[in-house]
């Protein structure tokens, strides 16, 4: 079982409000850059939406809830079909995306007995709880030719030592997947 981050992130380490729903100043910054980039399963994620779970924040399943069920082709059905755990305190009804079971009990401790590898996709709180803990395996960071100056970073509060394993150009984006030692 491996914990994977998946993130949107800038030049600078900004990972906040990639798609501008967040209204922030400098939201929108991803998709400033064409479709290409975010498009499609540009993480590399393949067979894990088959065979991993996805791991949310409240926020961001919220976010993939309005977009995600409304679509249909080859990724989004798969993303669709993907098992997903919500974690949440004030969420009560995770139906409006198949598919979807809140999360029971500590976080921690459900990734950590988790039996299936676990995808975090965006929210950037578990994402940085999960590192604190090394319970980090992999991050796919997708980084994009802007700056934004301002905003939430993953790498806030959080010490990290990776390896590179690759980079891959996604449209105007760089896809670079770092293993933790």
């Amino acid at each position: 079982m491996s914990v994977i981050v998946v993130e949107f992130t800038t030049l600078d380490g900004v990972v906040e409000d990639p798609d501008g729903s967040g209204g922030t100043a400098t939201g929108g910054w991803a998709f400033r850059h064409g479709p290409e980039a975010v498009a499609g399963d540009k993480f590399r994620l393949g067979s894990l939406l088959e065979t991993g779970v996805l791991l949310f924040g409240r926020t961001t399943w919220e976010l993939f809830a309005k977009l995600w069920p409304g679509r249909s082709g080859e990724f989004p059905d798969r993303l669709n079909a993907a098992a997903k755990l919500v974690a949440s305190r004030t969420l009560h009804d995770v139906s409006a995306w198949q598919n979807s079971t809140l999360l029971q009990g500590d976080l921690l401790d459900a990734v950590e007995h988790e039996g299936r590898d676990v995808i975090v996709i965006g929210s950037v709180g578990i994402a940085q709880t999960l590192a604190r803990h090394g319970l980090v395996d992999e991050y796919r960071l997708l980084v994009f030719p802007s700056s934004a100056g301002a905003g939430r970073r993953l790498f806030d509060g959080v010490a990290a030592d990776l390896a590179l394993v690759s980079t891959t150009r996604v449209g105007a984006a760089i896809l670079s997947t770092y293993r933790t030692r």
